[in-house]
């Protein structure tokens, strides 16, 4: 079983940005970057969420990040491992349901080529 940890640096964000790969939908940007983090031997992914302050105040950001982070969680076994990934909730999003959610990471997942299945 693959374990994903947080990405919190802001450092880290800034390095993704810069060094990442990036693909847009509607909904959701998602920036890739190879990283070399392992845990117990096995190369994890580490994942980030920025949500700006346009799309609602805090309360919807927070949802929205859960929306997005459990989305992730349950098809976790479907990404490559090793990467750094950040995802960036778009203005359009604030009124989206969890199934459009779920649609547009594993959208920008087979964009970037990051799903193995």
């Amino acid at each position: 079983m693959i374990f994903s940890e947080s990405l919190k640096k802001n450092d880290d964000f800034r390095t993704v940005y810069k060094k990442g790969k990036s693909f847009a939908n509607k909904y959701l940007v998602m920036y890739v970057m190879a990283n070399n983090h392992k845990k117990n031997d096995q190369e994890i992914n580490r994942l980030g969420i920025s949500i700006s302050k346009k799309v609602g105040n805090s309360v919807v950001r927070h949802h929205f990040c859960r929306l997005i982070r459990e989305s992730y969680r349950l098809h976790e076994e479907m990404f490559n491992s090793g990467l750094d990934i950040v995802v960036v909730a778009r203005n359009s999003a604030k009124d989206c349901k969890y199934s459009e959610i779920e649609s547009a990471l594993l959208h920008l997942g087979k964009l970037h080529g990051i799903l193995n299945k």
